[in-house]
């Protein structure tokens, strides 16, 4: 029997970067309630569209897929797929044969919440002094060659570079920021998934009262 996926899965990848090094390992995996039911990994690229894990690059144990050395030209989109045509998140990978990358993360960030870029040289292990950019102007440098935003809001959103002397400048990444969800409202019945509770967001702002004729016979 054909295995069926009813529930979204979401991809994630180790490590956990949007920019890598020619020659690292990647690993990217579909996780979830139906994660072993027929999940794919797949990929856009600018010379390939649409191609799956295991064609011609990677390959795939289950619902993950490793490419052992990337390249280049394994720069893309990247995301899940089952045969039904549910997709998950999309991940955006880019690769470069330069000698720095800009380590941040792959995944919307929740406004609010922390997050730390890191601006690392090829040709060495060492954390070393980096300054980093923000839509092209100077926010500042670090000497550890960490960068931490410790609350992150919706201007922050925007593409990041950075810079080590001596050894050059990273690809741009960009950063997305997501509003908070919303507070669920409180019910005694319980959720189903095809039914979800109500958010605040959908509802008026204003209180409208409701009055009660009683009539006595």
């Amino acid at each position: 029997p054909f295995l069926t996926c009813r529930k979204k899965a979401r991809l994630t990848v180790s490590p956990s970067s949007s920019q890598l090094f020619e020659g690292d390992r990647l690993s990217l995996s579909c996780e979830g309630e139906d994660s072993a039911a027929g999940w794919t990994v797949k990929r856009n690229t600018p010379k390939r569209q649409r191609s799956r894990c295991g064609d011609g690059w990677g390959k795939q144990v289950g619902s993950s897929c490793t490419i052992t050395y990337i390249f280049k030209r394994d720069s893309g989109v990247y995301w899940c797929e089952c045969r039904e045509g549910i997709t998950s998140n999309t991940v955006n990978i880019t690769v470069t044969g330069g000698p720095v990358i800009l380590q941040s993360p792959v995944l919307p960030v929740m406004e609010g919440d922390s997050i730390t870029l890191l601006c690392k040289a090829k040709s060495t292990h060492s954390n070393l002094p980096a300054a980093f950019y923000k839509d092209g102007s100077f926010i500042g440098t670090e000497l550890t060659g960490h960068m931490t935003i410790p609350r992150v809001s919706m201007s922050d959103e925007g593409l990041y570079k950075c810079h080590i002397s001596h050894h050059g400048e990273s690809p741009p990444s960009w950063i997305t920021v997501t509003a908070p969800l919303t507070t669920l409202i409180p019910s005694t019945a319980q959720p189903t998934d095809s039914a979800p509770p109500p958010v605040l967001a959908h509802l008026p702002l204003v209180a409208t009262p409701v009055f009660h004729l009683m009539v006595f016979c």
